[in-house]
């Protein structure tokens, strides 16, 4: 029997959607645990002014992450908003699009990647992206290792680095986006007594520092797209865009 279409598949979704206008450009990404923005201002190249929105998040202590980020990359040229910026320092998914954000400074108009990974069937996973509505990656996980493409074939989402590496420009954006997708998307299917000590988690995010975990509490807020009803940045995208 063939396998149903991925779009109607239970699973994760994720939608990235990056603007740009001219002295700003903006990205944002809505999933079942989050919702948020980031809009990069510029002139000559230069940050000028960063300006995080937080519309839903996992942990109560998630917020105070715009302020990090804010002074993270406040004033640099847009060439040094990259991924060796005090990731860790800051709430991740705020600096990823920070760094989405400032490569596409200056370019006209925007584009949106959405992102599936199913829920494991037998252990059994597909994982796919999409820029614009046009299939760039399809691949698929069985027990938490990669069995296609033949060229990641073996691999786990964590040894992926090197793979992505040599690939470019946006083959190689958009298979950075999939790979942290693919992980974040694992929460859907674990039980909440597994994700609900921030103190027990790696200090990998603003949240997760010793200082804040101790107090973190998880919210529990989560949206369910995969039956359709919605899609992710339903309401977000209009108030941001509307910013820029």
């Amino acid at each position: 029997m063939p396998a149903a279409p991925v779009d109607t598949c239970p699973g994760f979704r994720r939608r990235v959607v990056v603007d740009a206008r001219a002295g700003a450009v903006a990205a944002m990404l809505e999933d079942d645990m989050h919702c948020l923005a980031v809009i990069l201002r510029h002139e000559a190249g230069r940050v000028t002014a960063v300006e995080p929105t937080f519309a839903r998040a996992p942990w109560t202590t998630c917020p105070g992450a715009a302020g990090q980020l804010t002074a993270t990359f406040t004033g640099l040229a847009l060439a040094e908003v990259t991924a060796r910026r005090e990731k860790k320092q800051n709430c991740t998914h705020f600096h990823d699009l920070a760094v989405l954000a400032a490569a596409h400074a200056g370019e006209p108009g925007g584009f949106t990647y959405d992102i599936i990974a199913t829920d494991p069937v037998g252990g059994l996973r597909r994982i796919e992206l999409r820029r614009d509505g046009i299939l760039v990656h399809a691949w698929r996980e069985q027990d938490r290792v990669l069995t296609a493409p033949p060229e990641i074939a073996g691999q786990t989402l964590f040894s992926l680095r090197d793979w992505i590496g040599a690939l470019e420009g946006m083959e190689q954006e958009s298979a950075r986006l999939l790979q942290w997708s693919a992980i974040v998307a694992t929460g859907r299917t674990l039980p909440m007594a597994l994700q609900s000590d921030a103190s027990a988690m790696p200090a990998n995010c603003y949240t997760f520092q010793p200082e804040r975990a101790v107090n973190a509490r998880l919210l529990g807020l989560r949206r369910d797209f995969s039956d359709g009803s919605a899609v992710p940045l339903d309401t977000l995208a209009g108030e941001v865009l509307a910013r820029l």
